[in-house]
């Protein structure tokens, strides 16, 4: 799922190698953790919060293996 959401950020930013993604795992969710350039923050969240709505229900669609909830927030 990291590689996923690395794909999806990478040409939406414009500096690439200052994303940073950690996973914190619960009993039952997972929870992504994206940082990246304070530049880029807008870029990835997008007018009105579109992009970052749908970076969310991609990661929901193709939820976690073990059938947990997956979550996405922005640091």
């Amino acid at each position: 799922m990291e590689q996923l959401l690395q794909t999806i950020i990478e040409p939406l930013v414009d500096f690439p190698e200052d994303i940073h993604i950690s996973k914190e795992e619960h009993h039952s969710s997972v929870t992504y953790h994206i940082s990246v350039n304070k530049e880029d923050t807008g870029k990835v969240i997008g007018k009105q919060g579109r992009l970052i709505k749908a970076i969310r229900t991609l990661t929901m669609a193709g939820q976690h293996e073990s059938g947990k909830k997956v979550f996405v927030e922005i640091d």
